[in-house]
C-alpha cells in the first residue's frame, strides 16, 4: 500500500522516547480516485512517529471497496500485509504475483528500491498495513518477497496467537526480519496474559469483537518494561513492537532515507522511470511522485 497524499508531509523519526501510555488516534487518509478506500493511519501519529522499527500502520475496513493502488516505489523499508477478511492481489517489479488472505502474509522488502501494486475486486475488505524502518547495516539490500500461507502459533489461557514476524513466547514466525521485533494477531476469548520482552516497546490494535484494553480506531502504545500483558474481552488485536529505533530517518511519501538528497534522490530516479524495476500485468499507469516540500527534509527524533 502507499502513501497516496498529494502533498505528504515529512515525517521525522528517530531515537527520543516517550510518554508512560499513550493512546494514538487514527486520522482518516483516502487511497485516492473517486470511489477511493479510507484508512485509518495511527502511526506515524502527531506525537508519536515509531514503535521499535514499526513506522507505519494503515487499517481499513470492514467495508465494502475495491482495492486500487497504481505502481509505486519504496525504499529502505518492509511492507507487511495482513488481512481479516477479503483478498488483495500483489504485483512487484520482481515479477511476484500472489494474492493475499486472511490468516496468511505478504512482507516485501524495499531495500534498495521496488515498485509494486495493490488490488482487489470489489468486496469486503478489512486489515491493516504496516511498514518496518530497516536499520543502517541492511537498508540498501536487494527487494525481496516473501509469502508465508501459514505461520506458527502461540497461545496461553484466554487467548491465541499467530505470530506473523519476529518470535512471541518462544515461537518464531519464519518471515525474515532485520531488528528485534514482533508482530502477531491475538485471539482472546476471557480474560488471558500475553508474554512480551520486556525491552521492547508495543503496539495494541484492535481488530475486532471487544477487547476492554484498546478502542476502535486506536492504536495504543506501551512503552518498554512489561514482561506481561493482561488482555480481557473476545476479539482479536494485533500486537506489534520492538527494540527502541536507535537511528534517526527522513520518511517521506514512500521512501525511507537519511538526508534529504537521498529523498530527493529516490523521487527523481522513481520519475526517470530508473531505479525501481517495472511493474507487469496492472492495468493502468504508475503513481506520479508528489512535489518535494520547499523547506529541507531533515532526520529527526522518534517522538516530536
Amino acid at each position: 500500500m502507499s502513501n497516496l497524499e498529494r502533498e505528504p508531509q515529512e515525517i521525522r523519526c528517530g531515537a527520543d522516547a516517550g510518554a508512560d501510555r499513550e493512546v494514538l488516534t487514527g486520522r482518516e487518509v483516502p487511497l485516492g480516485g473517486p470511489r477511493a478506500m479510507t484508512v485509518s493511519r495511527t502511526l506515524p501519529g502527531a506525537h508519536r512517529r515509531m514503535i521499535g522499527a514499526w513506522c507505519f500502520v494503515d487499517a481499513y475496513g470492514p467495508e465494502l471497496a475495491r482495492m486500487r493502488v497504481p505502481p509505486h516505489p519504496h525504499t529502505g523499508l518492509q511492507t507487511v500485509s495482513w488481512l481479516v477478511e477479503g483478498e488483495v492481489l500483489h504485483l512487484d517489479s520482481l515479477g511476484s504475483r500472489q494474492e493475499v488472505r486472511p490468516g496468511q502474509l505478504n512482507l516485501m522488502t524495499a531495500g534498495r528500491g521496488i515498485s509494486h501494486s495493490e488490488e482487489s475486486p470489489q468486496t469486503v475488505l478489512h486489515g491493516v498495513q504496516l511498514w518496518v524502518a530497516l536499520p543502517e547495516e541492511h537498508r540498501h539490500v536487494a527487494p525481496g518477497f516473501e509469502h508465508h500461507p501459514s505461520l506458527p502459533g502461540s497461545g496461553g489461557p484466554g487467548f491465541d496467537a499467530t505470530v506473523i514476524m519476529g518470535s512471541l513466547g518462544g515461537v518464531r514466525s519464519p518471515a525474515t526480519a532485520y531488528s528485534p521485533l514482533v508482530a502477531a494477531e491475538i485471539a482472546v476469548d476471557g480474560q488471558g496474559e500475553v508474554p512480551l520482552d520486556p525491552g521492547f516497546e508495543h503496539g495494541l490494535m484492535p481488530l475486532g469483537g471487544a477487547v476492554e484494553q484498546v478502542d476502535q480506531g486506536t492504536l495504543v502504545y506501551l512503552p518498554p518494561g512489561r514482561s506481561r500483558l493482561r488482555l480481557s474481552g473476545r476479539g482479536r488485536v494485533l500486537l506489534i513492537g520492538g527494540e527502541p529505533f536507535g537511528e534517526e530517518i527522513v520518511m517521506w511519501w514512500n521512501f525511507v532515507g537519511r538526508s534529504h538528497e537521498e529523498i530527493a534522490a529516490f523521487r527523481k530516479e522513481w520519475m526517470e522511470g530508473t531505479g525501481f524495476g517495472s511493474v507487469e500485468g496492472f492495468d493502468g499507469a504508475p503513481l506520479p511522485a508528489p512535489v518535494l516540500p520547499a523547506i529541507r527534509l531533515k532526520p529527526r527524533g522518534r517522538v516530536r
